[in-house]
């Protein structure tokens, strides 16, 4: 017999693999051990990111609106900060919610984002607290990649002129990039396979492969000390 985290773990599982509907999301929030809410209340639920634009052009599925609905209460609950449940919990949503989700992913607490069913995440990728992803025009994460504490990344931006005009361009961080604490990425942006972007940089244009970059805008200081080593050989290990 399992533990009691591994038994929630997989109803959780089993609820959302087979398409989440009103009954199994609050089955969900009663496994969490979260207050009570009733069927209307979930059923007239509106999201923020509902009242956006791109909602308005692309809408939310009911699945989509619960998935997004249980990431965001999730961390408002005690169970949360039990690291053993949250990362499995996070995770089962990112692969049903995201466009693509690779194994190994870890998010902690506090990870934000407005459309996750535009994230692309690869393998052993890592987002520590307080991140936000803004993906209303899509963010495409490669494999073994970090963004550590309060790490910004926006893809949309407003014309001067009339603020509801808008542009998207994506995002693209490739593999074994880390992003340092705070830095913000603008969007239209790809940072390159192996390069760092350092703490608080305000990256506004293409990050060359094995780069430092650092400063406001961020300028590309040296090559990233690797020793000789690259991919795995650079122990992108993230929790043990």
């Amino acid at each position: 017999m399992g533990t009691v985290i591994d038994i929630k773990l997989d109803e959780i599982g089993a609820l959302i693999g087979n398409g989440l509907d009103t009954e199994g999301t609050l089955r969900i929030l009663r496994l969490l051990d979260g207050p009570t809410y009733s069927q209307a209340s979930l059923e007239e639920l509106t999201l923020y990111s509902e009242l956006l634009p791109m909602a308005q052009e692309k809408p939310f599925t009911r699945e989509q609106r619960y998935l997004h609905f249980l990431w965001d209460a999730f961390d408002k609950l005690p169970i949360c900060l039990n690291a053993n449940f949250g990362i499995l919990f996070r995770r089962l949503i990112a692969e049903r919610l995201f466009k693509k989700c690779g194994v190994g992913f870890i998010a902690e607490e506090n990870f934000r984002f407005n459309f996750g069913q535009n994230i692309e995440v690869g393998d052993f990728v890592f987002f520590n607290r307080g991140v936000f992803i803004d993906s209303k025009g899509g963010v495409i994460i490669g494999n073994h990649v970090a963004l550590t504490e309060d790490v910004k990344i926006f893809t949309h931006s407003h014309s001067e002129s009339s603020h509801i005009v808008r542009e998207y361009k994506p995002v693209v961080i490739k593999d074994y990039a880390k992003i340092y604490t705070g830095a913000v990425i603008l969007p239209g942006v790809t940072v390159g396979e192996q390069a760092i972007v350092a703490s608080h940089s305000l990256v506004t244009k293409d990050v060359p492969a094995n780069a430092l970059v650092t400063g406001m805008p961020a300028q590309v200081v040296r090559e990233r000390k690797t020793d000789g080593k690259s991919g795995d050989e650079l122990d992108h290990i993230w929790l043990f």
